[in-house]
């Protein structure tokens, strides 16, 4: 029956500014509501997941996925520096013993690239403060939710500022992002704004490899014992010509976070994509392919090549922390799904230590600077009701979950 490994982890994720609602002592809502700003709209309500959370753990877990990954809000958990919310703690403790009582593991993120203001203020991440102020915030929140906690993960996606250097310049705004910056500053008051998808990468880098190590270390240091790792954005890259420098890059954005997740107890992986490589950046899909919602190409195939990419690097086990697609079309977000699992059998069946596949995402949700156009959810989100609606890939995703083993979609309903 070619069935997935007993105890395979299946599950969906979100990312609590994309879909709680109203996350404003954050450095995002800020820039969000800056004029100019290069988000096509606010977040405002999001989904409403902040109080609708019980609802959607349990849409999670009648599909049939035993697994939910979910992020916490450092600026709702520390709204000011060294003030820390009980209130706040308590919310994440009852997502937490919703997921028990639905009988779903909960993955922890404590960082998903929203900051709160006071540390954008600061200088943000690039700040060599950045590190004892990260990892007090980890230390602190893990000693009140700890024994609850599943799976963690310290950080989405660091190497991402890295990854947006290869960005052709013609992608780039850089006139609004300036204005939007120093907007930003004058209503922070301090001169000064630091944000995770606006500093210098290398510096980034550093900084935060450095407050992942330590983390990890304080969050071990609290109650509960479960696996902490860090979660890293891959693409499967492709030369373009004999001068592409693709190499460069994959040295550059994703090695020497490989390296830093070799010391963790797994290592999550996340795609979405392939991407041509020229020799200084990025050349954009072929003409005439496929493309999703955000502009991407439509390549389910990714999945299995960074896979086998990190598995080349890393000794540790690794699960698939986020993986989807964005599209309208439903049917082409089921022909994802199953073809990204067909390339992670491949994988297992070449002795490859995956452990769990977390799709993105579990609602159709705030897509940062895109706003609310891409839909990625297995559940439909009505924007003016807030009610949700169960898709067939959610559907899908489920059935194969529940037997453990890649479905024939036509068999599904």
């Amino acid at each position: 029956m070619d069935l997935f490994p007993v105890g395979f982890l299946w599950g969906a994720a979100t990312a609590a500014h994309q879909v709680e609602g109203n996350n404003i002592n954050s450095d995002l809502w800020l820039l969000e509501h800056s004029k100019p700003t290069v988000f096509a709209e606010p977040s405002l309500d999001a989904c409403d997941h902040y109080h609708r959370f019980p609802e959607d753990i349990k849409l999670l877990a009648n599909l049939g996925l035993n697994t939910y990954r979910f992020s916490i809000e450092w600026a709702r958990i520390e709204p000011e520096r060294g003030q820390f919310s009980r209130a706040a703690l308590e919310h994440y403790r009852r997502m937490l013993a919703a997921c028990h009582d639905c009988g779903v593991t909960p993955m922890v993120t404590f960082y998903h690239f929203s900051s709160p203001r006071w540390f954008a203020a600061l200088g943000g991440w690039e700040k060599p403060a950045a590190s004892d102020l990260f990892v007090r915030y980890c230390e602190r929140a893990a000693r009140h939710l700890g024994e609850l906690i599943g799976f963690a993960t310290t950080l989405t996606e660091p190497n991402l500022p890295m990854l947006l250097r290869w960005l052709p310049v013609s992608k780039v705004p850089f006139v609004t992002v300036r204005r939007m910056v120093k907007a930003a500053e004058r209503a922070l008051g301090t001169g000064r704004f630091g944000c995770f998808f606006l500093g210098d990468a290398f510096k980034l880098r550093d900084r935060m490899a450095a407050a992942h190590r330590r983390a990890v270390e304080a969050i071990k240091s609290r109650a509960g014992t479960y696996p902490v790792g860090v979660s890293l954005a891959l693409q499967d890259e492709q030369a373009v010509d004999p001068d592409s420098g693709r190499d460069r890059k994959c040295g550059e954005v994703y090695d020497s976070w490989l390296e830093t997740a070799n010391l963790d107890d797994f290592l999550g992986v996340q795609t979405y994509t392939r991407c041509r490589v020229g020799k200084n950046s990025d050349v954009g899909p072929e003409a005439g392919v496929e493309l999703t919602q955000m502009g991407y190409e439509f390549w389910p195939e990714a999945l299995e090549a960074c896979v086998r990419y990190a598995h080349a690097r890393v000794s540790v086990p690794i699960y698939i922390t986020e993986n989807g697609v964005s599209t309208e079309d439903d049917t082409r977000r089921i022909e994802y799904i199953r073809r990204a699992l067909a390339g992670l059998r491949s994988c297992l069946k070449d002795g490859i230590d995956v452990r769990g596949y977390i799709h993105w995402s579990l609602l159709d949700n705030f897509e940062w600077v895109r706003g609310y156009e891409p839909k990625f959810g297995l559940l439909a989100v009505d924007r003016s009701t807030q009610e949700r609606s169960i898709k067939p890939s959610g559907r899908y995703l489920g059935a194969i979950a529940r037997q453990n083993r890649i479905l024939d979609p036509a068999a599904v309903r």
